[in-house]
């Protein structure tokens, strides 16, 4: 799994390299330096360009958990968390099960952690929003780690507003449309929904 992995990553930075005509980078450059420097890029480009629509719009199109999830939709982008399905519906249940663990401990109007501190309540939140968030997640089949960041996020109170949640996964969305250009641009079979099943794995032959 780790090979192919690498395989893939290499065929997504070389697929751009090829598209942009830059193809003489992979030849001048050791292989881990020109992937070095694809993550570097487009991890970088990806958060601007949503962070730019937050700036404009002075929304909150922009939070941290996305920085993960940008990582794993230009890293792995065949593995099933990086399909749209996990990471939309990840996130939208980490934002939810935040907001839902606020409510239960009374936290929904009250300052964020980091302004108030951590209480008992705080702590209670915190919990019930993770755990409820893997829950639901390996119930349903939508696992994507960031997502477990996200419920964080809420339940400690840096998103506790429900008039959030659409802008957050407006964010999510805008990612995801260009993780799927710049996959697509490569030559990566990126899905349009969900991952495509991993083909079984051969036994290996029995040691004589």
């Amino acid at each position: 799994m780790g090979q192919r992995n690498e395989r893939l990553r290499w065929q997504l930075v070389s697929g751009l390299l090829t598209a942009l005509h830059l193809e003489r980078l992979a030849e001048r450059y050791s292989r881990k330096s020109v992937m070095a420097g694809f993550s570097l890029i487009n991890g970088g480009f990806s958060i601007a360009l949503v962070s730019f629509i937050a700036l404009l719009t002075q929304e909150a199109f922009i939070f941290p958990s996305l920085g993960a999830t940008a990582f794993i939709l230009f890293h792995v982008p065949l593995a099933e968390p990086a399909s749209p399905r996990n990471t939309l519906c990840g996130h939208l249940i980490g934002a939810v099960m935040g907001l839902l663990s606020l409510y239960v401990f009374g936290l929904q109007s009250q300052p964020s952690a980091f302004l108030h501190g951590v209480d008992l309540a705080r702590v209670g939140a915190a919990s019930l929003s993770l755990g409820l968030t893997g829950c639901l997640m390996v119930l349903f089949r939508v696992a994507h780690p960031p997502a477990g960041a996200t419920a964080l996020i809420v339940s400690l109170g840096l998103m506790p507003d429900p008039a959030q949640v659409p802008i957050l996964m407006a964010g999510v969305s805008l990612l995801l449309v260009h993780a799927f250009v710049m996959n697509r641009l490569s030559g990566i079979p990126y899905p349009l929904w969900s991952a495509r099943p991993a083909a079984p794995v051969k036994e290996a032959a029995s040691e004589s």
